[in-house]
């Protein structure tokens, strides 16, 4: 690969960080990406744990539906959809059960 190729890619991958930072200024929550951000690492360190794993879903299926329902308020249905399979793993993964536990 040359310099040519590497700055195609830089700047391939700058025009979609533009896009994803346009759509989070759509729904309104660009000022708590970070607080969100981290909110959403510590409820993954939830799922870690058998006694923390339900509590970790329902707060991560939670997190889901705030996204989904802030996409909605600012009219974007498409961002709403496309939420929906992320917001089932939370819920199939309550109804498995901790995978660890023996």
């Amino acid at each position: 690969m040359n310099i040519s190729e590497s700055y195609c890619g830089l700047q391939r991958c700058l025009k979609q960080m533009a896009k994803h930072r346009k759509r989070i200024r759509r729904i309104r929550i660009s000022k708590h990406v970070p607080v969100f951000g981290i909110a959403v690492i510590l409820i993954g360190f939830l799922l870690l744990f058998p006694k923390t794993f339900f509590l970790g879903n329902l707060l991560n299926a939670l997190s889901i539906v705030l996204i989904m329902a802030l996409a909605l308020n600012a009219g974007n249905v498409r961002i709403a959809l496309i939420e929906i399979p992320f917001l089932i793993m939370p819920l199939v993964m309550i109804w498995l059960k901790y995978p660890f536990k023996n």
